[in-house]
C-alpha cells in the first residue's frame, strides 16, 4: 500500500532535462575593421589573445575580461575591453 499523500505528489522536474542556453558574445577588434566573431564566453580569452599574439603581445587582461562577462559585470568588461581595444556585445 502506497502512502495516501503519495499517490497526489505530482513530481514533474524529476524527468526533465534542464535546457541551458548558452550566451553567444560578439568580440569585436577595434584596431582591424571588420573583425568580428561570435563566441560563448569560454572562448572570448582564447580569441583575444589570438588577436594580441599577432602584434606581439600578450595581456593577462584577456582572463579578466572573459570573467567579466561570465559574471556580467559589464562595467568591469567595458573598462578591459577599452585597454584590450576589443568590445563585447551579447550576440544571441
Amino acid at each position: 500500500m502506497t502512502h495516501p499523500t503519495a499517490s497526489r505528489l505530482r513530481i514533474t522536474s524529476m524527468y526533465r532535462r534542464a535546457t541551458r542556453t548558452r550566451a553567444i558574445y560578439r568580440v569585436t577588434d577595434r584596431l582591424h575593421e571588420g573583425r568580428t566573431v561570435h563566441v560563448p564566453a569560454h572562448e572570448i580569452a582564447t580569441t583575444d589573445s589570438a588577436w594580441l599574439a599577432e602584434l606581439g603581445a600578450h595581456s593577462p587582461l584577456v582572463d579578466d575580461l572573459a570573467r567579466a562577462v561570465r559574471a556580467s559585470d559589464w562595467p568591469a568588461a567595458l573598462g578591459i575591453g577599452d585597454y584590450l581595444s576589443v568590445d563585447v556585445t551579447v550576440a544571441a
